[in-house]
C-alpha cells in the first residue's frame, strides 16, 4: 500500500509534466464517456493497481474495478482493471498509469525470480538506494510486492558504514564506535567489511550488522561461522539472477540486491477502450 498523501503529491507532479497545457491528441476528438480495460501483455507480478485510481481521481474522476489482487501473479493476456469515464480523462492519464504499472511490475517479477531462484526461507532478499530519484516509493513498494522486503527507505533509516566512511575514520573500529556514540538505541550501525581481519574487527566492536561485501558463497559460509548470534549479516555485491543460487544455505540474513531496481525490464501492460484494435 504506498502513502496516499505522497502518492497524491508524485502523480500530480508527473500529470503537470505530462499534460502541461493539456492533451493537444484530444482537442479535435468529441469528449463523452467510454469504457477501456488495463491487460497484461506478459506473464508476471502485476503492482502498482493503486496509481489507477489515483490518477483518475486527479484528474476529475472515473469507475475503477480492479479484477485482480496487488502483487498477484497474471498470465499473458489477463485483464488487470476496466475503468469507465469521460474520454479526456482515461485518456490523459493513461500513459502516466501505465509508466508507472508497467515499471514497478517488471521490479515485482524480478523479485518474484529471485526469491524463487535463491529458494531460501532463511534469507531475505532486499532491495538498496539504488533507487531512481523520485521513484523510490514505487520501486520498495514494488520490491514488496514480489516477495522481497525493504533495506533502508532513506540515508536517516539507519547507519551503514562503507568504504569511505572507514577511511574518513581510520578503520572500522573507530568509524563503529564513533556511529554508537551519536545514536538512539533505535538506530542499527552496520559495516561493511571485504576481508578477515575486517571482520573480526567489527565483531570486536559489536556492529549491529555486518555486510559480506562482494564475497564468494564459500567464503560466506567461512565467515558466517565467526559471528555470534546477535549481529545481523548481509551478503551484497557481485550478485544477481545468474549466480543467487549458489548462496543458497550460505547462512546470512539477508542479501542485498541493486539490482532489482537498477535494472529493470518493464512488464508489458496495455490500455485499450473498448473497440479499439490491436495488433497483436
Amino acid at each position: 500500500m504506498l502513502n496516499n498523501f505522497l502518492l497524491k503529491q508524485k502523480l500530480t507532479a508527473f500529470l503537470k509534466e505530462d499534460l502541461e497545457f493539456g492533451d493537444a491528441s484530444l482537442t479535435p476528438l468529441p469528449d463523452h464517456v467510454i469504457e477501456g480495460t488495463f491487460i497484461a501483455k506478459a506473464d508476471g507480478i502485476v503492482c502498482g493497481l493503486q496509481v489507477i485510481s489515483a490518477v483518475y481521481h486527479l484528474l476529475g474522476g472515473a469507475e475503477v474495478e480492479l479484477l485482480i489482487s496487488e502483487g498477484e501473479k497474471v498470465a499473458k493476456k489477463t485483464e488487470l482493471a476496466r475503468v469507465k469515464g469521460s474520454a479526456a480523462v482515461l485518456l490523459s492519464g493513461e500513459r502516466v498509469i501505465l509508466n508507472l504499472l508497467q515499471h514497478m511490475s517488471g521490479i515485482a517479477t524480478k523479485t518474484a525470480q529471485a526469491v524463487q531462484l535463491l529458494a531460501d526461507p532463511t534469507i531475505k532478499i532486499v532491495d538498496t538506494r539504488k533507487t531512481m530519484p523520485g521513484l523510490r516509493m514505487f520501486e520498495k513498494a514494488a520490491v514488496r510486492a514480489g516477495g522481497g522486503f525493504n533495506h533502508r527507505m532513506g540515508l536517516t533509516h539507519g547507519i551503514m558504514l562503507k568504504d569511505n566512511h572507514l577511511a574518513l575514520a581510520g578503520s572500522v573500529g573507530k568509524a563503529i564506535d564513533l556511529a554508537k556514540q551519536s545514536v538512539g538505541p533505535m538506530t542499527r550501525v552496520e559495516v561493511e567489511v571485504e576481508t578477515l581481519s575486517e571482520l573480526q574487527e567489527a565483531i570486536k566492536h559489536h556492529a549491529d550488522v555486518i555486510m559480506f561485501d562482494n564475497q564468494k558463497p564459500a567464503t560466506i559460509k567461512q565467515w558466517q561461522k565467526l559471528v555470534p548470534a546477535g549481529i545481523l549479516t548481509e551478503a551484497s555485491g557481485g550478485i544477481d539472477l545468474a549466480n543467487i543460487a549458489q548462496y543458497q544455505g550460505c547462512g546470512v540474513d539477508f542479501i542485498s540486491l541493486g539490482t532489482l531496481t537498477n535494472a529493470v525490464e518493464p512488464l508489458d501492460i496495455s490500455f485499450l477502450v473498448n473497440g479499439a484494435i490491436k495488433a497483436k
